[in-house]
C-alpha cells in the first residue's frame, strides 16, 4: 500500500485523500477503534484535518440471496420495467401535460413492463445456466490504519498514549513496522583472567670449573 504525496501530477480529487509525508499512528482491528482514536485527537485540540484513515487487507464478501429460475427472472424484470415506465410517464406528464395523465402513465408502465421482461430474459439466457443465483457483494477492510502529517506525529502519539489508546506498532507510510532490535544477552560468567605463574622460571646456571694454582 502506498499513497503518493500531494503534487502537480496527482489525479483530480486524489489530493484531498493524501498527506504530505504521513506517518502511521497505529493499526486497529475495527473501524470504530480507528474512529475513536481520531475523535480523541479532536477532543484534545489536535488538527484532525491532517489525519487519514486507510482500510487495509481488503476482502470481498458475497452473500447469496436466492436461487434464480425463469419465473423469478421474468418477475424481477417486469417489476423493474414497471417502475421505470411509471417514472418516464411522470416526467412526460410534468413537462408536456396530456389530455389524460392516467392514460399516459398506464401506457408507459405497460411499455416498461414489456421492456424489462424481455431484457431480463435475454440477459439470463446468455448466462446459459452458469449463474443460477442472485447475490449482493461488498468489499470490506480487515484492518484500519491511522496516518497523520509527519510534523504532527509526535503530538498525536502523546495524546493517544495519555488517553490509554495503544494501537499496534506504527511505521512510516507504506513501510514496514518499526521494531526495536533485541538487546544482546548478558554473559553468564565473567571472563577468566589468566593468573601469573606461582613460581618464577628457573634460570640455568653456568657450569663451574676447578682452578689449579700453578
Amino acid at each position: 500500500m502506498s499513497l503518493q504525496p500531494k503534487g502537480p501530477g496527482a489525479r483530480p480529487g486524489f489530493a484531498t485523500l493524501s498527506l504530505d509525508y504521513p506517518l502511521s499512528l497505529g493499526t486497529f482491528e475495527k473501524y470504530e477503534e480507528a474512529q475513536k482514536a481520531v475523535d480523541v485527537l479532536s477532543d484534545n485540540g489536535f488538527p484532525v484535518e491532517n489525519c487519514l484513515i486507510v482500510g487495509t487487507e481488503l476482502k470481498q464478501l458475497e452473500r447469496v440471496t436466492a436461487r434464480l429460475t425463469w419465473g423469478r427472472v421474468a418477475l424481477g424484470g417486469a417489476l423493474s420495467g414497471l417502475w421505470l415506465g411509471l417514472f418516464v410517464g411522470l416526467i412526460f406528464s410534468l413537462f408536456n401535460p396530456p389530455t389524460s395523465a392516467f392514460a399516459l402513465l398506464l401506457a408507459t408502465a405497460l411499455w416498461g413492463v414489456l421492456f424489462g421482461l424481455i431484457w431480463s430474459l435475454v440477459g439470463y439466457a446468455f448466462t446459459r445456466g452458469t449463474r443460477d443465483f442472485s447475490s449482493v457483494s461488498q468489499v470490506v477492510a480487515t484492518k484500519y490504519e491511522v496516518f497523520t502529517e509527519h510534523k504532527f506525529a509526535q503530538q498525536a502519539r502523546e495524546i493517544l498514549a495519555k488517553a490509554g489508546i495503544n494501537p499496534s506498532g506504527s511505521a512510516a507510510f507504506g513501510g514496514p513496522p518499526v521494531t526495536t532490535p533485541p538487546a544482546p544477552p548478558a554473559p553468564s560468567q565473567a571472563p577468566q583472567v589468566p593468573q601469573a605463574p606461582s613460581q618464577a622460571p628457573q634460570v640455568p646456571q653456568a657450569p663451574t670449573q676447578d682452578r689449579t694454582d700453578g
